[in-house]
């Protein structure tokens, strides 16, 4: 049976979405053999972690869990591939990043630690948001792929409402972590620096 190199496995969010990926699949033995190949790579990265001790061992820790997720979730959209499973397979990985950067976070303290968690927050929100964008994109291309320009004018206005989600899930989640870094100030300072957040992000 063909051993399947886990790291082809990382190559399937590359093709996310594309016309190419979703027709392709792979077989059984080599699911099966990637799925393998998987657990022998987190067991062994986890073991290598029982030498840490303290937050650089929860980091380890961390790591091994987040690249075994996300392996797996990328090891299904192989093999069963789908705007679904493509799309699991980015939250996926954004997930195990959010929980590696919290426990980074944790090497830190006060307010340099709560503007750690919400920047990883932010960016764990962005991929997400850039996940779900796309999927909304392809959706809108393909259904109007198979209509008239009526619709395709429809997918496009879909595909620009999608973009704008997206960005607003991002600069809420920027604005969050701009706020929490004015709290370092007090008085006047921290109210001239809220004032100045809520400018940037145009809040009112």
């Amino acid at each position: 049976m063909k051993k399947f190199n886990v790291n082809v496995i990382a190559l399937a969010l590359g093709f996310a979405f594309s016309a190419g990926a979703l027709a392709e699949g792979m077989s059984k033995d080599d699911y099966k053999a990637g799925k393998d190949s998987i657990a022998a790579a987190y067991n062994s990265a986890k073991a290598d972690c029982a030498s840490l001790s303290g937050n650089p061992n929860d980091i380890c820790v961390a790591e091994a869990k987040g690249k075994e997720k996300t392996a797996r979730a990328e090891l299904e959209a192989r093999y069963k591939p789908s705007r679904t499973t493509h799309y699991q397979a980015r939250v996926a990985k954004a997930e195990a990043d959010y929980a590696v950067a919290q426990e980074r976070c944790d090497d830190m303290a006060g307010n340099a630690k709560d503007v750690c968690v919400k920047e990883a927050k932010a960016a764990e929100t962005a991929a997400k948001a850039d996940a779900k964008m796309q999927v909304k994109i392809s959706d809108a291309n393909d259904t109007a792929s198979e209509k008239s320009a009526e619709a395709r004018s429809d997918a496009n206005n879909q595909a620009a409402g999608a973009r704008k989600d997206a960005a607003a899930d991002k600069l809420e989640a920027q604005y969050g972590v701009a706020k929490e870094k004015c709290d370092l100030y007090a008085g006047g300072a921290k109210d001239l620096c809220l004032d100045r957040a809520k400018e940037r992000f145009g809040k009112s």
